[in-house]
């Protein structure tokens, strides 16, 4: 698939290690490709789980997803700051369809004071047997982890302030000539 342009909007869809859909986010707005990353944003966005439940986002989030790392960032724009929910992931992959990659369970959380947790350990381990995991699952994930811990204690990519702020600016921009076009 042609890469989308800056502006249009994409699905999201997340899986489990069997290929079984786990969530979907509606109406992502693309603020930047490249051949190695691309970085959204969704303000009130439908999201649905597995089981069909279905909810909306509450603030503003600028997504990162890139090529390599095992991971990807979401950096929900908060009135109390930025809190950051990072998703150990395989590299994404974009068809016709949507924005997709596999979610190995583990994430991080980064609140706006910094502190860092390390989430979902016990459904890490409780799926590594469920869906049967190959044996070198586990180094690249504490590897990217490790990665990832890293970037964040060096406010590196997503985690810098420079970032959210020039891309919020920039979904702000987007947005509003898109309502004037429609007017």
């Amino acid at each position: 698939m042609k890469q989308p342009r800056e502006g249009e909007f994409i699905t999201i869809k997340s899986y489990k290690h069997d290929g079984s859909l786990h969530r979907t986010w509606r109406d992502n707005m693309v603020l930047k490709t490249s051949d190695q990353s691309i970085i959204g944003c969704n303000d009130h966005t439908l999201v649905t789980e597995a089981d069909g439940r279905r909810w909306v986002t509450r603030e503003v989030a600028l997504m990162y997803f890139h090529k390599h790392f095992w991971f990807n960032i979401v950096a929900m724009i908060r009135k109390r700051g930025v809190t950051y929910y990072c998703n150990l992931a395989s590299p994404y992959l974009i068809d016709n369809e949507a924005l997709k990659y596999i979610d190995y369970d583990l994430d991080i959380k980064v609140f706006p004071d910094g502190e860092k947790r390390l989430l979902d350990v016990d459904e890490y381990e409780i799926h590594t047997k469920k869906y049967n995991y190959p044996d070198e699952i586990d180094p690249i994930l504490k590897y990217n982890i490790q990665e990832l811990v890293r970037w964040i204690d060096e406010k590196k990519g997503p985690f810098s302030p420079e970032f959210v702020n020039i891309w919020y600016e920039r979904y702000i921009q987007l947005t509003h000539r898109k309502k004037h076009r429609h007017n």
